[in-house]
């Protein structure tokens, strides 16, 4: 199930004791912002890959039921992690957004689908199709730890990510 959609400025000003605590982080500001749907959250899904996306697109066959794909891709700006094809299909197995430390291409083709969609930058190469990569493991980036099953807040103030599901 989908979260509500908080604006994340005021999930800040609303929780000032869960970022003294940890329990609340928001991201470096990073990312890129693409998609159609600006504002999105959910549950977290966590996947370690480098310059290889078979493992991303099989979480993206998969029945989203709302959650967030985060990506940590070791920030590479060699080649695309993510393209068109995979994020329709996110869009269209319920995903609500997918962050990626890295690269994605087909950058028109994701501007048009109703996904959140953040990433460093755009870059045409392909990735590799090898299947490494580590599933639901705890995650670097953006300057922060991200554990599979927290909860991800963005809009275009930023990101932020939480142990627990957060009110305002």
């Amino acid at each position: 199930m989908a979260a509500l959609q908080l604006a994340t400025a005021e999930v800040c000003d609303a929780n000032p004791h869960l970022i003294l605590s940890g329990e609340l982080r928001a991201l470096q500001p990073i990312f890129q912002i693409y998609g159609r749907r600006q504002v999105f959250s959910g549950p977290v899904v966590t996947l370690k890959v480098f310059e290889d996306n078979v493992l991303v697109r099989e979480f993206l066959e998969e029945r989203g039921n709302g959650r967030v794909l985060v990506v940590d891709g070791g920030a590479s700006m060699r080649c695309a992690i993510l393209g068109g094809n995979p994020v329709q299909q996110a869009q269209n197995n319920g995903w609500a957004g997918i962050i990626v430390n890295g690269c994605i291409r087909d950058v028109d083709e994701i501007n048009g689908c109703d996904i959140g969609v953040r990433a460093l930058a755009p870059h045409p190469m392909k990735a590799n199709k090898k299947g490494i990569g580590e599933k639901h493991v705890a995650i670097n980036l953006a300057g922060t730890r991200i554990f599979d099953g927290e909860w991800l807040y963005a809009d275009t103030d930023g990101i932020l990510v939480s142990r627990m599901e957060v009110t305002v």
